[in-house]
């Protein structure tokens, strides 16, 4: 996992190439204006969700993790928390939807940890990250934008 703010300089903290990119249109990209949705980057390979959505009370949430696709969760508008913890296979999916690289956890957790994510802000999420996105800040729910880059794992030996 890694974070960072979308204002420091990426290009130099020896991320895989297909992260950079992603980063790339994440910082050169308008997103306030792109409309709400999926939109292709490097096809089914890269891409970006938009979602416009409203930050939840942590007992309304679950843990998930995907395995084909690194999650790079940068928010544009708004603020959230989000916990994580790594995968050391104590902990099994109790939904499992692989059509969607979704898989989703009880929400007893075993050493969650929280990021505080402002604004301009980004995490980097691998397969083995477990996280729980979309957590209300002060537990008061609020509406964010933010920006989902899927990176198929596959990119990253580039």
């Amino acid at each position: 996992m890694f974070f960072s703010s979308i204002h420091a300089d990426y290009t130099k903290m020896g991320y895989p190439a297909a992260i950079v990119r992603a980063l790339d249109f994440l910082k050169h990209t308008d997103l306030k204006a792109l409309s709400g949705g999926r939109h292709a980057i490097e096809g089914d390979m890269m891409y970006a969700n938009v979602d416009d959505v409203e930050t939840k009370l942590f007992e309304t949430t679950k843990p998930e993790s995907h395995k084909n696709y690194v999650d790079i969760q940068f928010m544009v508008s708004g603020e959230e928390n989000m916990g994580f913890f790594v995968d050391h296979g104590r902990v099994q999916p109790i939904e499992s939807y692989p059509e969607r690289d979704c898989y989703f956890y009880p929400n007893e957790s075993v050493d969650e940890g929280t990021i505080y994510c402002p604004e301009g802000y980004y995490t980097v999420f691998f397969p083995s990250d477990i996280h729980r996105p979309l957590l209300a800040v002060n537990d008061k729910p609020i509406s964010i934008r933010k920006v989902v880059v899927k990176v198929h794992v596959s990119l990253l030996g580039e």
